[in-house]
């Protein structure tokens, strides 16, 4: 079998190696086996490879946040997926041909999802989800503030947002983003900057804005902070910048804003097994009407791992990279 292993910590396309290690063995009680049919390279992969994620396990290690997979096997007592499932992977280190996993551990998503959507299913789009279900009770009418709001993230909360009836106000680093967030849904976009305050006061007529969404950090959230309503909400769930976010103290003391972060795993940590396949039927049903589908600039086999890393760090590449393990895909 097949399987990215780092031996070090360092540049991604570097350090990461596809190795021949042993077959895994027939799935035991509880326990599932499935092909590895497509994963994402996610920036938080990257991080991985650096050494600058928050995990760091022993090396050698294995990367992968994702992955989309068919069932091959199932252990004794196992009822929730059987062979031929379409399933993706709530554990990690899923760079390799195969996964040996618990029952518990995968999701069966519907057959009918084509395999590089259901790849990138399982942590872009349920953040979305769950960022605008789980923080504030918005009603709809609400306006949603996000910036990066042109990432994988950022347009499934325009999707969803829509869906609910909400109004979504997008910031992006350049203009030339906006008639394709408009195509999505969105509400109104700005460009941030120093004066994002007031043009987002002015491009929501005044209107409250109770939960901003940050994947930026360092100052790029004191922006946001400044211009959420009193008692609103600012969530930090990711770090372009490689920051902290900052916060300013008049927003937190005398505004009551909070400061929320987000991590999927945590929030899906309340919920049974039969309500995260619930959240990713939901999911599902928005990819399978057509009305989003995540663009995809290539497929590597998994023996171009170095390409396809370094092309995974290019900018503005028009899409996510994907990496076939078992050869193509349909």
């Amino acid at each position: 079998m097949k399987k990215i292993l780092l031996d070090a910590y360092g540049i991604p396309e570097q350090v990461a190696r596809c190795a021949e290690v042993a077959d895994l063995p027939a799935p035991g009680p509880g326990q599932v086996l499935f092909e590895v049919l497509a994963f994402p390279i996610n920036p938080a992969d990257v991080w991985f490879c650096h050494g600058h994620y928050r995990l760091r396990p022993p090396l050698p290690a294995t990367p992968g946040a994702e992955c989309v997979g068919r069932v091959v096997a199932v252990g004794e007592g196992v009822s929730r997926v059987a062979p031929g499932d379409l399933v993706i992977n709530l554990q990690r280190e899923n760079w390799a041909q195969q996964r040996l996993v618990g029952e518990n551990d995968v999701v069966r998503i519907s057959p009918d999802l084509p395999i590089a959507q259901a790849a990138m299913l399982r942590i872009n789009p349920p953040t979305a989800l769950l960022m605008l279900s789980d923080l504030v009770d918005l009603q709809p009418g609400d306006w949603v503030m996000q910036n990066v709001a042109n990432s994988a993230v950022g347009r499934w909360v325009i999707k969803l947002a829509k869906a609910r009836g909400l109004r979504t106000l997008n910031v992006v680093r350049r203009e030339s983003l906006f008639d394709e967030l408009h195509s999505l849904g969105a509400d109104a976009c700005l460009v941030d900057g120093p004066e994002l305050q007031q043009a987002a006061a002015a491009a929501v007529s005044g209107a409250p804005i109770r939960l901003a969404l940050d994947a930026v950090a360092g100052q790029a959230t004191a922006r946001l902070a400044e211009c959420v309503v009193d008692n609103g909400v600012v969530c930090s769930y990711g770090s372009m910048t490689g920051e902290d976010p900052v916060m300013p103290r008049a927003a937190l003391i005398y505004r009551g804003v909070r400061l929320e972060g987000f991590m999927l795993g945590r929030f899906l940590a309340s919920r049974t097994p039969a309500q995260i396949e619930q959240v990713y039927a939901q999911l599902a049903q928005v990819l399978l009407r057509g009305e989003l589908q995540a663009p995809v600039a290539q497929v590597y086999s998994i023996e171009q791992i170095a390409d396809a890393l370094r092309h995974a760090q290019q900018g503005e590449r028009g899409g996510k990279i994907l990496v076939a393990p078992n050869g193509p895909f349909a």
